[in-house]
């Protein structure tokens, strides 16, 4: 069964840090892209961040410098580092990969306080 597991998400002030994990397991991993989505209340999902199997990554202009993405291949773990972190980043944050069909995690919350 192909799944994602989100975890570390919280409340912070603003210019905080927080540390997302996402736990992949049903696939392998280390070939898949994965990628950070998020969605803040009354907007569409919105893409944050993407690393190839190759550790290649992508982000988003507005986190750009702020926030990274990295993998662990042997703990099928992607991670997002959120730093200086402000109230606009406000949103339920996915992460996702495509098997086949996209998959999604459950998702987790951050919220960051003015």
């Amino acid at each position: 069964q192909v799944q994602l597991v989100e975890s570390g998400g919280g409340l912070v002030q603003a210019g905080g840090s927080l540390r997302l994990s996402c736990a992949a397991s049903g696939f392998i991993f280390r070939l898949n892209v994965m990628g950070w989505y998020r969605q803040a209340p009354g907007k569409e999902r919105e893409l944050v961040a993407v690393i190839t199997s190759g550790a290649d990554t992508d982000y988003a202009e507005s986190v750009k410098g702020r926030f990274t993405i990295s993998r662990d291949n042997a703990r099928n773990t992607v991670y997002l580092q959120m730093n200086s972190l402000k109230p606009e980043d406000t949103a339920v944050y996915y992460c996702n990969t495509r098997v086949g069909v996209e998959i999604w995690g459950q998702g987790t919350q951050v919220t960051v306080s003015a």
